[in-house]
């Protein structure tokens, strides 16, 4: 198991962003990935959720996070937040030097890939479908989107609820009114949250007749980062390690984190991003 520690001499140092706690499923996606990787983990936990924020504040809160990132050595950028990667990527990768990836582009790229011309169905939060993101970028590469914004699931995921009948039921009635509406072959995860409920959301969907295949937004992001970075494959290097900075309680971000990346952190490292 790979902990927090010291930056690796021979492997690159990857920065990821998040307004919070699920893009850390991108970092534990990540993680076994890149050997010998350092990354440098941003939860700007004082400022969440950036949804109810306007486009000119989440560009800023973003590009204050990126250029923190890039100035502690990160050579590469995750935006591992599906809002800032909807109504700020272009003002990211205006603000720093180094190669940016987001979270929509990859799952939608993997959904076309296994489903050429297909349906598509995103759950997301409701600050992602207002975008339009996922449903521009699905039009963009032939795909017809369905998008149903499932508010509830965030804190039922954070609340630690992931097997608990609350959370099936909910997970049943959004399920259900979707499929209401459409037919797809695939359910994008457009949210960082969901993929500690990925396998719930693939046996709710069989229990409703459903054969669409649920495509990890965590996953596809972490496969994009590890094509990108192209790093050889070195059987002797050391494991990835990884730093966290929160922006809020340390004690908070180390319990919740621990869920989503499913495995300890033994130390967060407080930031000021000012307000």
């Amino acid at each position: 198991m790979s902990a927090p520690g010291t930056p690796s001499a021979h492997g690159p140092v990857i920065g990821v962003f998040d307004s919070g706690f699920g893009g850390l499923t991108v970092l534990r996606a990540l993680l076994p990935r890149i050997p010998g990787a350092h990354y440098l983990y941003v939860g700007d936990t004082a400022r969440l959720p950036y949804g109810a924020k306007s486009q000119a504040t989440i560009a800023r809160y973003a590009v204050e996070s990126a250029r923190l990132l890039e100035q502690r050595g990160a050579e590469y950028l995750v935006i591992a937040c599906n809002t800032a990667t909807a109504l700020a990527l272009p003002e990211i990768r205006a603000a720093v030097s180094i190669p940016v990836i987001g979270v929509i582009e990859p799952v939608v790229q993997a959904a076309q890939q296994k489903h050429p011309g297909g349906n598509v169905l995103v759950l997301a939060t409701a600050a992602t479908v207002q975008s339009r993101a996922y449903a521009h970028a699905c039009d963009a590469h032939g795909l017809h989107a369905t998008e149903k914004a499932c508010p509830l699931l965030v804190p039922l995921v954070e609340e630690g609820w992931i097997d608990h009948p609350v959370t099936q039921d909910v997970l049943r009635i959004y399920l259900s009114e979707a499929l209401a509406d459409a037919t797809p072959q695939a359910v994008l995860l457009g949210c960082t949250h969901y993929p500690l409920i990925a396998k719930q959301i693939t046996a709710m969907l069989c229990s409703l007749g459903s054969t669409a295949e649920v495509i990890d937004s965590a996953e596809a992001t972490a496969a994009e980062v590890e094509r990108v970075v192209n790093a050889p494959k070195n059987s002797t290097a050391p494991a990835a390690t990884f730093e966290c900075f929160a922006t809020d309680s340390v004690e908070k971000f180390q319990r919740l984190g621990s869920l989503f990346l499913s495995r300890p952190i033994a130390t967060v490292h407080l930031l000021d991003l000012g307000g």
